[in-house]
């Protein structure tokens, strides 16, 4: 990493001197990525949210229950890229943003990061059937391995809340860093800095 030491601000987070993009991402810039990176995740727990409503309250159809956007934009909902290009989305910020976590708030994130991994596969799956024009299994529509013992609705329910709690876990380990984490965190992430690394 070219990253020079220069001093520690106010706030107690070591201030550096970026020579890249990756590593402005994960030092001067990484409060506002993760709070960007934070924003996407919570507007797609909103449509999976809304989505369950719509089936196991308002009890639609589930191939009308397309979230918040499947209302407006149902053809959009319904397409395989879409649900592959988020998948896309999360690996990449999860994978550009790990070098700015470091300790529990690290190993937390990484979990998040291979489950995700896991997810981006399944989509991946959908996707290349959707594109082959042959769904695997028989199936009448594209399906991932683990549809086949659990719908998509819940599976996808699922799948989000594994990749969130240790996400959670890992902003709440960067955003409240123990002492020795707090030590080496390169930037103003944290709500609090331990005066020992002065």
């Amino acid at each position: 990493m070219n990253l020079e030491r220069v001093s520690i601000d106010s706030a107690g987070a070591s201030a550096y001197t970026a020579t890249s993009m990756m590593d402005k991402l994960n030092s001067t810039l990484h409060k506002p990525a993760n709070q960007l990176f934070m924003a996407i995740v919570l507007a797609h727990w909103a449509e999976h949210l809304a989505q369950a409503w719509q089936v196991f309250y308002l009890r639609w159809p589930r191939p009308q229950a397309g979230g918040m956007l499947g209302l407006w934009f149902p053809w959009m909902v319904k397409s395989e890229f879409l649900h592959y290009a988020y998948a896309l989305v999360m690996l990449i910020g999860f994978w550009v943003l790990r070098q700015g976590f470091v300790g529990k708030g690290r190993a937390w994130w990484m979990a998040a990061f291979w489950i995700q991994f896991w997810h981006h596969i399944e989509h991946g799956l959908l996707q290349g059937q959707a594109l082959a024009g042959y769904n695997l299994f028989g199936s009448p529509v594209p399906v991932s391995i683990a549809q086949l013992w659990v719908p998509r609705v819940e599976l996808h329910l699922f799948y989000n809340a594994v990749v969130f709690v240790p996400m959670i876990a890992a902003m709440y380990y960067h955003m409240f860093p123990e002492a020795q984490d707090a030590a080496v965190q390169r930037c103003a992430c944290a709500w609090h800095h331990h005066a020992s690394h002065a």
